[in-house]
């Protein structure tokens, strides 16, 4: 089972790479919300793998984060009528921690909102996957932080994160559009612990 890639980026498009270890080529599908992550074309890039196996195919998955690659896994193996093409779909429109946060909530609306999802398979996402979304929820698998510190930063961060697309939503943004824009002021401020600077930021101000 491939896990992990490191090497380089020779190929980069929305939904799919191509990175070379040791003279292999691997291709990989990854969500936008990798896809934004990325290097350039050429640089050394690593990515947490999931290899997924199908009677005629053997398709790789890749995410900029462990714990992405690790509740993906629990969609596609837990959640009836979600393959791994319409959970990368999911993971192109919403960041985790504001997927984790409607699924916790309940949130119906929001997450049939992404592309391939009823309201029906909404529903069953709620019910399989509500005690791995609550904070603190879930299994963690070998390697990853266990102290009650990192959960609760990784829960603050969550929380934070969610409230600020939920403030842009409530100014009138468009879900997707408000998820990109805090994940993008994350990206140049990740030490930010403040929702109105964390908006602010989203909105270029």
């Amino acid at each position: 089972m491939i896990v992990s890639l490191s090497g380089v980026l020779l190929e980069s498009a929305v939904f799919r790479v191509v990175v070379e270890c040791g003279g292999v080529g691997y291709e990989v599908h990854i969500p936008v919300t990798t896809t934004e992550k990325l290097p350039p074309t050429g640089a050394k890039v690593f990515l947490h793998t999931l290899q997924i196996f199908r009677e005629d195919a053997q398709t790789l998955y890749g995410f900029a984060g462990r714990e992405e690659r690790d509740f993906f896994r629990l969609i596609v193996e837990k959640v009836t009528g979600i393959g791994p093409r319409i959970a990368l779909n999911i993971f192109s429109r919403l960041s985790l921690p504001t997927l984790k946060n409607a699924i916790a909530n309940g949130d119906v609306k929001l997450l049939s909102s992404c592309p391939g999802i009823g309201r029906k398979t909404a529903e069953r996402l709620v019910i399989e996957l509500r005690d791995k979304a609550l904070p603190g929820g879930g299994s963690r698998g070998a390697g990853l932080p266990s102290l009650a510190s990192s959960r609760a930063d990784a829960d603050a961060s969550s929380s934070l994160q969610h409230d600020a697309v939920a403030a842009l939503v409530t100014l009138g943004l468009k879900l997707a559009d408000a998820d990109k824009a805090v994940r993008r002021a994350l990206e140049k401020n990740p030490e930010e612990n403040s929702v109105e600077k964390l908006i602010r930021g989203a909105l270029g101000n």
